[in-house]
């Protein structure tokens, strides 16, 4: 069953960190290039992860696992997902959202029905990517450097994911650009225009 957000009403507040972070980007390149490039989560190597010393894996919701603002997971992404758990174990596997779990998300319904249907922490937190991060090492009582973040944003997810000492896997192909926030649209081509030029397809695994 495809769990929906139709009944719950949110509304994203501004990202300040983000357009902040564009100027920090145009100081400092590198803070915007991910460790590792792949078209989705399907093609993510766990067990290479894993091998490599890799203890915890935390994923960006929107267009990396589910379609924006659906809480099940992408039916060609399930198989990927299980193999995840299998690897690292359910204990240490997390979602961090810009939208569920944060004060945009009343009463974190959006972040417990996540949690239902794809049976791992959804981790609250106050301040959006790329500010923020401090607290995922201490959920998994690891080093930053021993955590993945996983997510389809280079401005967010994969400066997230430098600023705090993770590896940065960014997904370019996303799920769908239907339903997605027009600005966040508009903004992600043109971070994949700015990282892979015209050498890697952006677009959703529906077209």
């Amino acid at each position: 069953m495809v769990l929906s957000l139709q009944s719950v009403t949110m509304v994203q507040s501004l990202n300040t960190a983000g357009i902040t972070t564009f100027f920090r980007v145009l100081i400092s390149p590198r803070l915007a290039r991910p460790a590792i490039s792949v078209p989705d989560v399907a093609a993510i190597n766990y067990a290479q992860l894993k091998n490599a010393g890799h203890a915890a894996i935390v994923f960006d919701k929107d267009n990396c696992l589910t379609a924006p603002y659906e809480t099940s997971i992408h039916p060609p992404f399930q198989k990927s997902f299980d193999e995840c758990l299998r690897v690292f174990g359910r204990d240490k596997v997390a979602v961090y959202s810009n939208s569920a779990g944060t004060p945009d998300d009343p009463d974190c319904q959006m972040a417990t029905k996540i949690e239902q249907s794809l049976g791992v922490p959804v981790l609250r937190h106050q301040q959006k990517k790329p500010a923020g991060g401090e607290s995922i090492p201490k959920h998994f009582a690891v080093p930053p450097n021993q955590v993945v973040f996983v997510g389809d944003r280079v401005l967010t997810d994969v400066v997230f994911a430098n600023r705090n000492g993770f590896t940065s896997i960014h997904t370019y192909r996303i799920v769908t650009e239907k339903g997605d926030n027009p600005m966040a649209l508009w903004i992600r081509r043109m971070e994949n225009w700015w990282l892979y030029g015209n050498g890697k397809p952006g677009a959703s695994t529906d077209s």
